[in-house]
């Protein structure tokens, strides 16, 4: 074989792989870890604005344990749901037939084993993070438990990992290695349960562009229960309580964040968010699937504003 072949079968190969760990969620990983590690600097004054190496190799290992547990969680879902995303999601590799059922048996196995095994030596709160994060993840995709099948206990998979589970035990770890107090403070209390909201928002939303798959395989889903226009609606206005939540901590001064910058981008934010969905057409999937793009993008942007809000408080 060639090496221009075998180069272009290692890209392709790579592209599968890339596609197989959903890049919408890595990118929401990353960003927490980072946003998190920031958090606990600016709340503990250490190491600011020079941090050590052993505080940098620390964030370099939580996000290697971080990545290989979120390539696990949505790799296995993958493997249950192969004959459901054939109709719903065909590009993804397993459905595809990029990738062979065994390959990404494989590969889920390795990053599994990976997220405990690098956590376990990382420290207690990494660990038990990255171990109740892979149970949920489990359970919510693997028989015989498959908690999707029933909307409430999928939604709350989803919001009890992003939203909890990774940020209080994200702060937790990165206090630790800081040597800072274990408390955790108001400011990272209110970025939790802005996730908590907006985590709900996604859960439910990405169903919307799903309900042929999910109706066929009997996935109920609060799609198919209230109806795609009723979800799209209460996303929305989930959304909205988010962001009408952090303007008013801003206004009070409840937390150590720039409450001018902190208002602002809020306010900005949610006039966005509205402009962008109002021109969603219901009737599209690619539309749908457009604005289901567009708010995992402003969940990326909290990881950017809270921090830099936090430094400069």
């Amino acid at each position: 074989m060639s090496q221009v072949s075998q180069t272009g079968l290692q890209s392709s190969w790579l592209y599968a792989f890339w596609k197989f760990s959903r890049p919408h969620t890595i990118y929401g990983t990353s960003l927490s870890v980072l946003g998190v590690y920031v958090i606990a600097i600016a709340l503990t004054n250490s190491d600011f604005p020079f941090p050590n190496s052993y505080s940098l190799l620390s964030l370099l290992g939580a996000w290697v344990a971080c990545l290989s547990g979120n390539i696990y969680i949505v790799g296995l879902n993958q493997l249950q749901d192969v004959e459901i995303d054939k109709i719903n999601k065909p590009h993804l590799p397993v459905a595809s037939g990029e990738f062979s059922q065994r390959t990404g048996e494989i590969i889920v196995i390795i990053t599994g084993v990976l997220a405990l095994g690098l956590s376990w030596l990382l420290g207690p709160f990494l660990f038990a993070m990255v171990a109740i994060s892979l149970t949920i993840g489990t359970a919510y995709s693997l028989e015989p438990i498959r908690l999707k099948r029933f909307p409430f206990w999928a939604a709350i998979c989803i919001f009890s990992v992003r939203g909890a589970v990774v940020n209080l035990g994200l702060f937790l770890h990165f206090s630790w290695v800081l040597q800072a107090q274990q408390s955790i403070p108001l400011a990272v209390w209110t970025l939790t349960c802005f996730i908590l909201v907006f985590t709900i928002a996604i859960a439910i939303f990405k169903d919307i562009p799903d309900m042929e798959g999910d109706r066929q395989y009997n996935i109920t889903t609060f799609t198919l229960k209230l109806g795609k226009e009723a979800v799209f609606n209460l996303s929305r206005w989930l959304l909205t309580f988010c962001y009408a939540g952090m303007i008013l901590i801003g206004i009070l001064g409840f937390t150590q964040v720039n409450s001018i910058l902190f208002i602002t981008v809020h306010f900005v934010l949610l006039g966005l968010m509205w402009w962008y969905t109002q021109q969603t057409d219901l009737e599209e999937k690619s539309s749908i699937t457009t604005a289901y793009k567009f708010i995992w993008k402003l969940f990326y942007l909290e990881y950017l504003v809270f921090p830099i809000s936090c430094l400069l408080g």
